[in-house]
């Protein structure tokens, strides 16, 4: 008769095992997790950010946004993704996208960063790193959601300004955001073209 292998536990083991603490060390300021991301049917639009290094410098200059309007022209409506709202802060990038699955966004997402770090490295004469950490994407369920994720989207550099406390007038667009129709438009040599896309899901369509 065969014996059977039968794997013994070893007495004495100090490292692994469902201890607390046990397994990999969390880096120092980790930010977003590297855990598989949830998946989502594609009628859910969501909310994405992108967090970018100091040393790349403040986004909201011309040059710099002239690059990202360029980035978001070619990536709007690629890989299944879709880009209907976005806000350039100094250091941080928001969206509002619509996508057909976990892959398409990935997809969608990873195409416009590439395109994203080539054009600010260029543009700074520099190589290296320019996101701080993987893009932050949340899933926006229900119609509250959309509605608070677009108005702070586009009102984010309010926000800002008056956390400092400077004043802001009523009717303030942010020339840096989809809240602004010049914003909006992509211009070069060959002509122009708007850098977002009409909304396809219900929740997005009902804001």
């Amino acid at each position: 008769m065969a014996r059977k292998m039968v794997q013994l536990p070893l007495r004495g083991q100090r490292r692994g095992g469902p201890r607390l603490g046990a397994g990999r060390p969390r880096k120092k300021g980790a930010g977003v997790s590297h855990l598989r991301r949830p998946r989502f049917p594609g009628r859910f639009p969501l909310h994405v950010t992108l967090k970018i290094r100091a040393e790349v410098g403040n986004l909201r200059t011309d040059k710099r946004f002239r690059q990202i309007q360029r980035s978001f022209f070619h990536a709007c409506d690629h890989f299944g993704m879709r880009l209907i709202q976005f806000s350039v802060q100094g250091n941080h990038i928001h969206l509002i996208v619509e996508a057909q699955d976990q892959a398409s966004l990935s997809r969608g997402m990873q195409g416009l960063a590439i395109r994203l770090a080539r054009g600010m490295n260029r543009l700074g004469a520099r190589t290296g790193k320019v996101f701080a950490d993987r893009y932050h994407a949340r899933v926006l369920r229900t119609p509250s959601e959309v509605r608070n994720a677009v108005h702070y989207v586009l009102h984010n550099q309010r926000k800002h300004e008056q956390r400092y406390g400077r004043a802001v007038h009523p009717w303030y667009l942010d020339p840096f955001s989809s809240a602004s129709g010049e914003a909006c438009w992509y211009v070069d040599d060959d002509g122009s073209a708007l850098i977002v896309t009409r909304p396809r899901t219900w929740l997005l369509l009902q804001n």
